[in-house]
C-alpha cells in the first residue's frame, strides 16, 4: 500500500490496515526508525500513578514469595486446583 507524506509531516494509514489492526481515532502510536525503515506500532499508555501502584504491588508480592507467605505455583492448573479446594 502506498501512502503520501503531506503537510506538517502527516501520513494517512490505509483504511485496510486500520481495520485489520483494530485501530481507532485517538489511539496512540509509537513511531521509530529501525535499520532505515520507519515503523509505527500501537501502544497502550498508562498514567504514572497506575504504574507506581503496580510496581508497589509487585514488590510486596516478591517480598511475600521470598518470606514464604505467598504460595508459588508451577502452572495455572496447579493454581486453579488450589483455588478449587476452598
Amino acid at each position: 500500500m502506498l501512502a503520501e507524506l503531506r503537510a506538517k509531516s502527516q501520513v494517512t494509514i490505509p483504511k485496510e490496515l486500520v481495520e485489520k489492526m483494530g485501530l481507532a481515532e485517538g489511539d496512540k502510536l509509537e513511531v521509530f526508525e529501525k535499520d532505515g525503515t520507519i515503523c509505527i506500532m500501537p501502544v497502550a499508555v498508562y498514567p504514572k500513578k497506575y504504574l507506581d501502584e503496580l510496581r508497589r504491588e509487585i514488590e510486596k508480592t516478591k517480598n511475600k514469595i521470598a518470606s514464604g507467605k505467598q504460595p508459588v505455583f508451577a502452572d495455572l492448573d496447579a493454581l486453579f486446583a488450589k483455588l478449587e479446594e476452598n
